[in-house]
């Protein structure tokens, strides 16, 4: 019967030790409990300031994608026109060195051939018939003569190679073409060589 009482003596010293652990733990607790609360809230500072810079170097990040993304389709734009704009004058070069020659068939022309033998009538008929030939053909190709006689004297079309007092003619006004100018589909390729008046 002793041992039933050291039994049940002991136990309820266990229960005793383990009630008081208890209470121990949950006062250790309840201190650790604001300690954890200020880890949490340091840590909590510490992400909150973390997801703000991410969030900060995403919006630059967003930013430069952006620029860049623009500038790339501008870029593509400036491309594609400058690719277009050569195809479209891709034959400037040979109607600039054809435009002398239809300059000299123009002077040959502009012979009197009323006075001229028989034979150099004929050429001078050969060469109109080239000279037609030649101008429908450059029409053809949107190459068109500048019609700038009695205007008035545009810089960005001409060059003023003599000037001269004309009566009756207001300042600035093209009295004379000394060599004509041309447009290669809406483009000046060369200017107007002209007499303007004073």
């Amino acid at each position: 019967m002793e041992e039933k009482e050291n039994t049940v003596v002991e136990e309820a010293t266990k229960e005793e030790v383990v009630k008081e652990e208890n209470v121990e733990k949950t006062t250790e607790t309840q201190e650790e409990a604001p300690k954890k609360e200020e880890k949490k809230s340091i840590f909590k500072k510490k992400e909150d300031a973390e997801v703000k810079k991410l969030k900060e170097e995403n919006e630059i990040l967003k930013d430069k994608f952006l620029r860049v993304n623009a500038e790339m389709q501008n870029m593509r734009r400036r491309m594609e026109e400058e690719k277009a704009n050569l195809l479209k004058y891709e034959g400037e070069d040979l109607v600039k060195k054809l435009l002398p020659i239809v300059d000299n068939f123009e002077r040959a022309i502009s012979m009197d051939d009323t006075n001229l033998e028989d034979e150099v009538s004929k050429f001078l008929s050969g060469f109109k018939m080239i000279y037609g030939n030649l101008n429908s053909t450059l029409q053809s190709y949107e190459v068109v003569a500048m019609d700038i006689l009695n205007k008035p004297f545009d810089p960005n079309t001409m060059e003023a190679v003599l000037a001269e007092e004309v009566e009756g003619v207001e300042p600035n006004i093209v009295v004379d073409v000394l060599q004509k100018g041309y447009t290669y589909k809406g483009k000046v390729i060369r200017h107007a060589m002209v007499k303007v008046s004073k």
